[in-house]
């Protein structure tokens, strides 16, 4: 299994994170390749991996930025390069844990908020060559806009993962995100269901998402949620998402 790239996605607070940093290392655990992406504005995939120190996005590296793009930021009007050199750029800057490497991508910037395009178009660029060019598994901890993927690029995910929870913001943002991942032509999606409290809230989702779409349920458990607000990381599952999230694994692989 080389090469593969999965990308999730889903509103701030479902799990995403740590559904992300569970995924890194089950492929980690079997002795694959893994490079773990932090896409998501709230930047913490490698300290849900076990990585103490800070993770500098590479949006915030103005000087390399710079260099690569050969034109100064937030200059009004100026040209740069459109096919900066990144190959490098994930051994250089990325930290090592297990084995596993991860680097932070920083929030891409909307529009109207300046002379952005320099660093955008670096960063997706970037993002291009993790998914197109790479031949580890890649796993990308998104944020729900999915502004990360620039024209071609997508379609080298092979699959994108929406997490959600059993709320009606969680189910709308989740449709949101799959129409999005339609339109740039990401054919593969699933979902991850996770918070889950009782049957009625799976009925509720199977509602709005078919079997054939949902990998699986984790339910909510204390234990997470101790782990978590202890800084405990990575994060250990409970006995019964232990099993959930074996099943979901295999899932997964079983569509790669």
């Amino acid at each position: 299994m080389r090469g593969i790239k999965i990308a999730i996605s889903g509103k701030g607070g479902v799990g995403k994170t740590t559904i992300s940093s569970l995924l890194v290392l089950k492929f980690a655990e079997k002795d694959y390749k893994v490079l773990a992406v932090d896409c998501d504005p709230n930047a913490n995939l490698g300290t849900y991996l076990g990585i103490k120190e800070k993770i500098k996005p590479i949006i915030e590296m103005t000087s390399l930025i710079e260099e690569r793009m050969e034109t100064k930021l937030d200059t009004v009007g100026s040209y740069f390069k459109l096919n900066p050199k990144v190959d490098d750029i994930p051994e250089k800057y990325s930290k090592s844990v297990d084995g596993i490497k991860v680097i932070s991508m920083g929030t891409i910037k909307k529009g109207g908020t300046g002379c952005a395009c320099p660093e955008n178009t670096f960063i997706k660029t970037l993002v291009g060559h993790l998914i197109l060019d790479r031949d580890e598994i890649v796993v990308m901890d998104m944020e729900a806009g999915l502004e990360h993927f620039g024209r071609g690029t997508a379609e080298g995910v092979n699959i994108l993962i929406i997490v959600l929870e059993p709320s009606l913001a969680g189910i709308e943002t989740a449709e949101k995100i799959k129409k999005l991942a339609k339109d740039i032509k990401i054919k593969r999606i699933y979902v991850i269901a996770n918070k889950v409290r009782s049957d009625s809230d799976k009925q509720a989702i199977l509602k709005y998402f078919n079997k054939d779409e949902i990998l699986g349920f984790l339910f909510t458990e204390d234990e997470v949620q101790s782990s978590s607000l202890a800084g405990d990381f990575p994060v250990k599952l409970g006995n019964k998402n232990s099993k959930e999230f074996e099943v979901i694994f295999n899932a997964i692989c079983q569509l790669l």
